[in-house]
């Protein structure tokens, strides 16, 4: 499609002609030019294109760059790092990408800034979907416990589509269950390009509302392409976050979304997850009037014992009893009053002074101590050296010092110390006889 570029509208009635015609070429500057280029592509808006990944690359700021080709064109694409997460480039691999076009004055070329970029075709798909449950495992997201959900919610939130199926089946289960239950439905775009940032938007309203107290995610089915928004990785974080319970209908029994692996709980179909969610209005009208029964009995039951036990009550002679037994106890603590009374404990204890004899005990075992004290000392003074030497005994030691116990151990003109009990004396041995006991053997 080429775009005519004007900068003042033709002449009434006048057509642009052809290019190469015989029309005058009209001047224009290069900057102007590149403007009314910007312009064009600015009116394309927002668009989906379909094509091959050819030649990815990424900066150093995280932002990818490639080519989208098919057999007749060529498209440059640019990725913001923002969004390079949640999307798949893969060389050779066919791809959709969402975004607008702008027009580049530096470089003088037209490209496609892409907000989302998505595989086109079930292998690919599966394998964005299972690297991004990878990343939600190991985050913690996956095996996250889960919450419960509220019997009675003050009121049910609804994310689906505009299609009128999903509420109609909705619908039909509140008349059956619960006619009236309170529901507050929010209708976004839930496939195709756009519909991921759609249902996070619509789930962040829907959780903000003070009554909703559950959401239920719900759409028809369909293909894997069409249910691969619930398999975005920002959604399952936002289901993840919630702060109310989420519960996950999308499609039928057989289709498995990312994002029921993250709900609080998963439903095969929407009129499943309203069967669990809307609360049956019968059963529980049913469940409170046994309640009811129940505690009706447990009254009269309890009525009519302590009727039976206040009629074998003796009204008089418990009265009597009573006082009787109030009147022991007061002189019982009168009693016990007197007896605490400081001054007779005071008078307690001077009895128990005055009747010990502390005087006696204390002079009987000094009288002993001293006595045993005067044993062992005459016992040391009679195992005293001196007091043997004081009997006339002497202590007599060699040359060497050494103490002389036998005759044998000198020799003659050797130099001998005696000590005696008052001084010593230095002797010289003349003469030196055989020790007593000794003699020859004959």
């Amino acid at each position: 499609m080429t775009l005519p570029l004007w900068t003042d509208p033709p002449p009434s009635g006048a057509l642009p002609g052809p290019p190469g015609g015989g029309a005058s070429p009209r001047p224009v500057t290069l900057i102007r030019l590149a403007g009314e280029i910007a312009r064009s592509l600015a009116g394309v808006g927002r668009v989906v294109v379909e094509g091959e990944v050819h030649r990815p690359t990424q900066s150093k700021g995280g932002w990818v760059y490639f080519s989208l080709r098919d057999r007749a064109a060529e498209l440059k694409v640019v990725l913001p790092r923002a969004k390079v997460r949640h999307s798949r480039v893969v060389a050779g691999e066919r791809v959709a990408v969402v975004g607008v076009m702008e027009w580049l004055n530096e470089r003088g070329q037209a490209q496609l800034r892409a907000e989302e970029v998505t595989p086109v075709g079930a292998g690919a798909i599966a394998a964005m979907i299972n690297q991004a449950r990878e990343r939600l495992r190991a985050d913690g997201l996956i095996d996250r416990p889960r919450r419960p959900i509220p019997l009675l919610p003050v009121a049910i939130g609804v994310l689906c589509g505009a299609e009128a199926a999903v509420k109609a089946d909705i619908q039909s289960v509140v008349a059956s269950r619960f006619p009236g239950y309170p529901l507050v439905i929010h209708e976004a775009t839930v496939s195709g390009p756009g519909a991921a940032a759609s249902i996070v938007d619509a789930l962040a309203q829907l959780s903000q509302r003070r009554e909703v107290e559950v959401i239920v995610l719900a759409r028809g089915g369909g293909d894997a392409t069409a249910l691969l928004a619930w398999s975005d990785e920002t959604l399952c974080r936002a289901v993840a976050a919630c702060p109310v319970p989420v519960v996950s209908a999308i499609g039928h029994e057989a289709d498995r979304p990312l994002c029921d692996e993250i709900a609080d709980l998963r439903c095969g179909t929407p009129s499943i997850a309203a069967h669990t969610v809307v609360p049956d209005r019968r059963a529980l009208s049913t469940h409170l009037d046994q309640l009811a029964a129940r505690r009706r009995a447990a009254l009269r039951s309890g009525l009519d014992a302590a009727r039976l036990r206040a009629g074998r009550v003796d009204t008089r002679g418990a009265l009597g009893a009573g006082v009787r037994h109030a009147t022991l106890r007061l002189e019982g603590a009168e009693r016990r009053l007197v007896a605490a009374h400081p001054r007779r404990a005071l008078a307690r204890c001077a009895d128990r002074l005055a009747a010990l004899d502390w005087r006696r005990p204390t002079g009987e075992r000094l009288g002993v101590a001293a006595g045993r004290l005067g044993a062992e000392g005459r016992h040391l003074r009679a195992l005293s050296p001196a007091r043997v030497l004081e009997r006339g005994y002497a202590v007599v030691r060699g040359p060497s010092g050494q103490v002389l116990r036998n005759s044998g151990q000198v020799d003659m003109g050797d130099e001998l110390d005696i000590r005696l009990a008052a001084g010593s004396l230095k002797a010289r041995v003349t003469a030196a006889g055989e020790p007593e006991g000794a003699g020859t053997d004959g």
